[in-house]
């Protein structure tokens, strides 16, 4: 894409491009996506009584001082979710939004843990996710597939309980993660697991570097052997780091929202996108947790340019790009991608 002059296209043109170009999305925990208004229908459903009156009461809860503050308000939230049913209408609307935002692939990590400690059957879980990924490649053509995380708060033989009881489902999910607290939680307490699901030829993939030092995303990397780092802003700390990331084209799954909403930055305009860019790292933006913090991964691309002048058209295709070439999707479908993705742009540049 370097001779098409990308530079040339007005920042003004930019909020229009980054809504409708082709994009992966591969952060997405579909229990994040749980809107108030399907909290409050789940719970009348199920037969459970909220801590909440409404659903403006909901929303006002939704300010946070740091990652432990949110999640404690996400596992109450995600304590509606009981049947198969509900885990299909979960991620069939996070998939419907996802569609109305050109996501032609999605990533869905989901946390097996948060529910089946409550009872809930893990394969209930997996199979709601499942049809609902399936319908939307049948009606959309969007390509969804599942990642099934760890969460890290526990202990590695909890994990490991989970991934052997989830393995009646295994041609259901592509990978595994590790996600919820980071704070002393590093990743070396789960390499025991990290290595069976490797074993089963699973992707793996972990959160790093997001509220934990560049120590962990190096952990992440050489005792896990991860594919992708899940979030990976603080690496600039580590200009080795960095430099090692660069190198070994390490994509890092990016959540401006998220960051400001759990305070890793104080402001969209104080976001180090450009920098990691700058940098030659294979960033890519994501939407996190949406339903909680401010958007999906069109709400995150156009508020993170409308904040950062720094970033132009060049950088709105090398993030779509960098989605697709990040993704754990055939090849087949990844070239298939970007060339829609080409002619995007190309038709951007020739409308000038």
């Amino acid at each position: 894409m370097d001779s098409l002059g990308l530079e040339r296209i007005a920042r003004e043109r930019l909020p229009a491009l980054l809504r409708t170009c082709p994009k992966a999305e591969l952060h997405i925990h579909i229990e994040g996506s749980l809107e108030p208004e399907m909290i409050f229908a789940l719970a009348r459903r199920n037969g459970i009584t909220l801590p909440y009156p409404n659903i403006d009461a909901v929303r006002a809860a939704y300010a946070f001082t740091d990652l432990q503050s949110f999640l404690d308000i996400y596992y109450a939230g995600a304590a509606v979710l009981k049947t198969e049913r509900d885990f299909f209408d979960l991620a069939w609307a996070y998939l419907e939004r996802a569609a109305a935002d050109n996501v032609v692939h999605s990533e869905i990590f989901f946390d097996p843990q948060t529910h089946t400690e409550r009872g809930v059957p893990i394969g209930a879980v997996i199979l709601g996710l499942a049809h609902a990924c399936r319908r939307a490649h049948a009606e959309w053509g969007l390509s969804a597939k599942l990642i099934l995380c760890f969460l890290r708060h526990l202990s590695e033989d909890a994990a490991l309980a989970t991934l052997e009881a989830a393995l009646p489902w295994r041609e259901h999910f592509i990978g595994v993660g590790l996600d919820s607290s980071e704070r002393g939680h590093p990743p070396e307490k789960f390499a025991r697991v990290f290595e069976r699901a490797r074993a089963l030829g699973l992707h793996v993939v972990a959160h790093a570097g997001e509220e934990g030092p560049p120590a962990y995303i190096e952990s992440a990397l050489d005792i896990l052997e991860v594919e992708r780092i899940d979030h990976g802003v603080r690496c600039l700390e580590s200009p080795g780091l960095v430099q090692r990331l660069a190198r070994e084209r390490m994509p890092l799954t990016v959540c401006p929202l998220s960051n400001i909403k759990l305070r890793v930055f104080d402001k969209l305009a104080d976001h180090n996108l450009p920098a990691l860019l700058a940098a030659g790292l294979c960033a890519t933006v994501n939407s996190d947790d949406p339903a909680y913090f401010g958007g999906y991964l069109n709400d995150n691309l156009v508020q993170t340019f409308a904040a950062l002048p720094a970033l132009g058209a060049r950088d709105a295709y090398t993030l779509a790009r960098n989605s697709f070439e990040a993704s754990f999707a055939p090849d087949a479908d990844k070239a298939r991608w970007i060339a829609a993705l080409d002619a995007h742009f190309i038709q951007a540049t020739q409308a000038l």
